[in-house]
């Protein structure tokens, strides 16, 4: 099934807009891959996808050029997701369109990814002299599964690798070895992803290569970690379960995908690791 119509820019040769086109935004239904895993009805998780994108500008009242950071955040409960390509190409619209100031571009921007996804969105648009406390860690917090010495032949996801044994663990893991491709240009999406949990012991060995199994999957990042979730979820029957993926920026825009089996009570941590 296809989830772009011909009348779309997606995965095609584009022509920037020179001023503010809100129309290049491009909604993408979450149901339909979420029926592939089994989600239907009440979700089995909370949580939200949080984009960074580095590559903000437009010009103020005389005309002069404005930079500055964005970041954008809405609940797995959306009804759609934003193309991360036609993400870029609206914000790309705003480089010769005239703004007041940075509350204006926020504003303008909830709206219109709201009316697209059909849920409430966060807005931050940041000044690049209000960034100077950002944080950059190096890795996730966590035990490193990526020093294991494993033999990896399968590429396409494979959830028989996850196994649990009798041990009763609480621990977070992480690797920086999760790759797949974009679902519209097959272009490779990069991804380090944490997984805390409780509950049986999950087989590092085996894990490790369930995540290096989705490194030919075509999916979109939200897609991918939501499937991360659903196969442990379903296969190792944690108490508890957190997966957060942070991918690293194309088209200077980075999407971050969090889901839990608890509530999001406060912001997910948004520190920027090295590699991204």
């Amino acid at each position: 099934m296809s989830y772009i119509p011909e009348q779309s820019e997606l995965g095609k040769k584009t022509a920037y807009d020179a001023h503010y086109s809100p129309d290049k935004l491009y909604p993408i239904p979450r149901q339909p891959k979420r029926d592939e895993i089994g989600v239907q009805g009440k979700l089995p998780f909370f949580g939200c996808d949080l984009w960074n994108h580095y590559e903000v500008s437009w010009l103020n009242e005389k005309g002069k050029p404005v930079v500055a950071l964005a970041e954008i955040i809405y609940g797995c409960e959306s009804v759609n997701i934003i193309e991360s390509k036609s993400m870029k190409l609206y914000f790309n619209s705003f480089n010769n369109t005239q703004f007041k100031d940075a509350a204006t571009v926020a504003a303008l921007v909830k709206q219109d990814i709201e009316a697209r996804i059909h849920a409430p969105v966060t807005v931050n648009i940041m000044p690049l002299d209000k960034m100077k406390e950002e944080k950059l860690s190096p890795v996730l917090e966590g035990i490193c599964i990526d020093h294991l010495d494993i033999e990896c032949s399968i590429y396409t996801v494979d959830p028989s690798f996850l196994k649990t044994d009798d041990q009763v663990v609480q621990e977070t893991v992480y690797s920086d070895l999760l790759k797949s491709n974009c679902l519209v240009t097959n272009q490779p999406d990069w991804c380090s992803v944490q997984i805390t949990y409780k509950g049986k012991k999950i087989n590092h060995e085996g894990l490790l290569r369930y995540i290096v199994s989705f490194r030919n999957c075509n999916e979109f990042h939200e897609q991918c970690i939501e499937k991360i979730f659903m196969h442990i979820l379903q296969r190792c029957q944690p108490e508890e379960l957190t997966v957060y993926g942070r991918s690293t920026r194309r088209g200077g825009i980075d999407i971050n995908s969090y889901r839990s089996t608890k509530p999001v009570v406060q912001p997910i941590p948004n520190i920027r690791l090295s590699r991204q």
